[in-house]
């Protein structure tokens, strides 16, 4: 079933693509083969790299005000839903803080209850770069939602992270695995519930905890769906050309022309999520 915030989404986009307001980004699709079967997705970019992509200086904060043709929906008085400006994926959306706050710094209670808020409506990838280390192109808190339609999978990865959840010595000789957290869910996702999994696992990874350290020691992704959470410690935002994000680790690439294209088809996806991750 649609839900009414995926509609109101899907109608504002198609207002915002008309006022040129929203500029999806043109790709062209390939899937390469990593371990145990699971399929990539490489998205090569057609488009002309938009500016939040680029390596530049100091950036004016989009979201400081946002823009309101993109706006979607408030959560509170604290949160709002607005349109990726530059999707690859149909109603890609973002949960912004309504006021500044540090993409850099710790996820906050409220943060998690406008997510809880969000998904017991519209569900699907949740995800979250911490910084530019992490592959986050703003510094502006926002977390990002990919909608999910009953029975689709959630991302190409899910198996990986569903296998991490229910065995955490299952993939313990994996690099990957050594350098994140998974975490099964249960329903209902609550606010409080997110916050307190979310910080246990930080500290699993030695990021540290708000009560210590006024943010995270270290660079990290988060993905969430409604059965699992992860973390993932990064160490560096990308090789070869590759710039990687969450999504990365769910399982969907972005090249560009300066991505070394050759080698991913010859080393596999897996060794570019390897050469990112912070091993701990």
């Amino acid at each position: 079933m649609t839900s009414e915030l995926l509609r109101q989404a899907n109608g504002v986009a198609a207002e915002a693509k008309a006022s040129g307001a929203l500029v999806p980004l043109k790709t062209s699709l390939t899937h390469l083969m990593g371990e145990g079967g699971t399929s990539f997705e490489l998205r090569h970019l057609l488009s002309a790299t938009p500016k939040h992509l680029r390596a530049a200086g100091p950036k004016p904060n989009p979201f400081l005000p946002w823009d309101q043709r993109l706006e979607v929906e408030r959560i509170g008085d604290s949160h709002v839903v607005i349109l990726n400006k530059y999707p690859v994926q149909s109603a890609h959306m973002l949960l912004i803080t309504q006021t500044w706050q540090p993409q850099t710094g710790w996820l906050s209670l409220d943060d998690w209850r406008a997510v809880a808020l969000v998904d017991a409506t519209t569900t699907g990838l949740w995800f979250f770069n911490s910084g530019p280390n992490a592959g986050a192109s703003q510094p502006h808190r926002h977390l990002q939602l990919l909608p999910r339609a009953a029975g689709e999978p959630i991302c190409a990865r899910q198996d990986w992270f569903r296998r991490c959840a229910a065995d955490p010595t299952a993939l313990a000789d994996d690099p990957l695995f050594r350098s994140s957290r998974v975490a099964p869910l249960t329903s209902p996702l609550t606010g409080e519930k997110l916050h307190r999994i979310y910080l246990s696992l930080a500290g699993e990874l030695g990021l540290g905890s708000p009560s210590n350290d006024s943010c995270p020691r270290g660079a990290y992704n988060f993905l969430l769906s409604r059965q699992w959470m992860a973390i993932v410690r990064r160490q560096t935002e990308g090789i070869r050309g590759f710039s990687v994000n969450a999504l990365g680790f769910a399982g969907s690439l972005l090249s560009t022309d300066e991505s070394d294209r050759e080698w991913i088809h010859r080393s596999g996806p897996e060794a570019l999520l390897r050469a990112v991750v912070e091993a701990v």
